[in-house]
């Protein structure tokens, strides 16, 4: 497992560099395009649980209205998933750009950097929300034992089609398998998962 951790930990980093250099005119664009759209930053960080629970701030493309965040709450009982996890279909806080950006899942490109730092890696359990984690129960914590990841089992699998319950499962199954070899499978499988954009949301 050690030689894995070693290996993986030299194929994000060449992975991360490769992919920011490969994503800089697509974010550069979509800074611009959120911009002209809305009010408000084009970066959006927010804090989610690394490895062991650590936190760190996630930076994302901005898809929604500034503030957004404020009003999670108030949307919660319009969520189409189950379990502590809020999405929405129609989210009324998207804006026209963003939900470009979901779709496309180009909001996401800047966790590139966070692989390239050490907090995340290309495959992993997606980082949750602090708020998220304190509902979980016991046994679902176990998705926070590996650093998080840009993409998983769950991300080609339907993502937000799929139910929370499930989700963790594919999750904790990831880290029980976890290996080069299902690694690479996953990242080849992303490509057409975004694609498809099937439970893009």
């Amino acid at each position: 497992m050690r030689s894995y951790e070693v290996i993986k930990r030299g194929i994000d980093i060449a992975g991360a560099v490769a992919g920011l250099l490969l994503a800089l005119p697509i974010m550069l664009t979509a800074a611009l395009a959120i911009k002209l759209d809305s009010p408000g930053p084009v970066l959006y960080r927010q804090t989610r649980l690394g490895k062991n629970g650590r936190p760190f701030g996630m930076l994302k493309l901005r898809s929604m209205v500034d503030g957004a965040h404020a009003h999670r709450a108030v949307l919660a009982a319009e969520s189409a998933m189950d379990g502590p996890i809020l999405k929405i279909r129609c989210d009324p806080r998207m804006t026209r750009v963003g939900r470009w950006l979901r779709k496309a899942s180009v909001d996401e490109l800047p966790q590139l950097w966070h692989v390239l730092c050490g907090e995340m890696s290309l495959v992993g359990p997606r980082p949750a929300i602090p708020e998220e984690v304190a509902r979980y129960e016991p046994w679902q914590r176990e998705r926070l034992a590996v650093k998080p990841g840009l993409t998983c089992t769950w991300q080609v699998s339907g993502r937000s089609d799929i139910p929370f319950e499930e989700w963790v499962r594919l999750d904790i199954a990831y880290i029980h398998r976890r290996s080069l070899w299902l690694d690479l499978k996953l990242l080849l499988l992303t490509i057409p998962a975004v694609l498809t954009a099937r439970g893009a949301y």
